[in-house]
């Protein structure tokens, strides 16, 4: 029996110049399908929320494998879908940032990602959730969501790691940090003005960006990095350190590894879950679900 695969591709992700219509899509995938003997079909996602639709749609036609085509925001909604479900994800990079498939170390090669997605190895991944939303990358609370709400609602054209990086300059001296208050169980991790919580399954928002670099994917926990409020211009004057560095030698900067957690923002506070805004939130709550997810990755050699 050959191997059933849905492909499902937001056709808006990404730069411009990486986008690829009906016809180049359907004559980059032959080569690869064929190759792989599959039983493939291609369809688009119109919109938020419809690629997780399209994945249950996938899984009830038989697929073994779904095949996310865009950036961490489609990742999440297929792989919200496929979750403990019988078929395995697949990625196709095409976005911003790409930061589940940097991590698992999935080609930015189109051809090649689609190979590691029909015949690579599997690999179970742990789960973080927000407030009953899922996240297999990052999530977070404060600065980092805020841009994300701003960069949501920039033009189509709008995209990339330079257009991302003018976004952070162009808030970072306008957002007011939350005052923010981290427990687990009775005890107090952080309670101070943060400017962002990261609660990170991987160690990049992407791009290279690494926030957590010491996260693992699948040791049951997820890391917590909490960065106080500082000075805009401390903060610019720092930000190489998210790809050269280590941003936990700075002062103010708590790392904690948890299996739950309960997070107060005194105001509301923005959240983001993979780069998806989720509106402002007083009473934040995450926890990981163990190994919950199976995505392809490049074979062992």
């Amino acid at each position: 029996m050959s191997m059933k695969v849905g492909i499902i591709i937001n056709p808006v992700a990404g730069p411009a110049w990486r986008r690829m219509s009906p016809t180049q899509v359907e004559t980059s995938t032959r080569a690869v399908v064929e190759h792989h003997a599959a039983d493939a079909w291609v369809v688009y996602s119109k919109g938020p929320g419809h690629a997780h639709d399209l994945a249950h749609e996938a899984m009830a036609q038989g697929a073994h494998v779904v095949v996310a085509w865009g950036g961490d925001g489609t990742v999440n909604e297929v792989a919200s879908a496929v979750l403990y479900g019988r078929a395995v994800l697949g990625i196709v990079p095409v976005g911003s940032g790409n930061g589940l498939a940097r991590e698992l170390g999935i080609p930015a090669d189109l051809d090649d990602a689609l190979n590691v997605a029909l015949g690579g190895d599997e690999r179970s991944l742990d789960v973080g959730e927000v407030n009953g939303r899922l996240f297999f990358n990052v999530a977070g609370i404060g600065f980092d969501a805020h841009v994300a709400e701003r960069f949501a609602n920039a033009p189509m054209a709008v995209r990339g790691l330079t257009a991302y990086a003018a976004a952070t300059l162009g808030e970072l001296f306008h957002y007011v940090p939350p005052r923010c208050t981290v427990r687990t169980g009775d005890t107090v991790l952080e309670d101070g003005k943060a400017l962002f919580i990261a609660i990170a399954n991987t160690r990049q928002w992407g791009s290279g960006a690494r926030v957590a670099p010491k996260a693992l994917m699948d040791d049951d926990r997820l890391d917590l990095v909490f960065v106080g409020a500082r000075h805009p211009v401390t903060v610019a004057a720092n930000l190489w350190r998210l790809f050269w560095g280590d941003i936990s030698d700075l002062g103010g900067v708590g790392h904690h590894l948890v299996e739950r957690a309960t997070i107060h923002a005194d105001p509301a506070a923005p959240v983001h879950v993979d780069g998806e805004p989720m509106g402002h939130h007083e009473t934040i709550t995450i926890a990981v679900r163990s190994r919950a997810l199976r995505v392809r990755v490049p074979a062992r050699r």
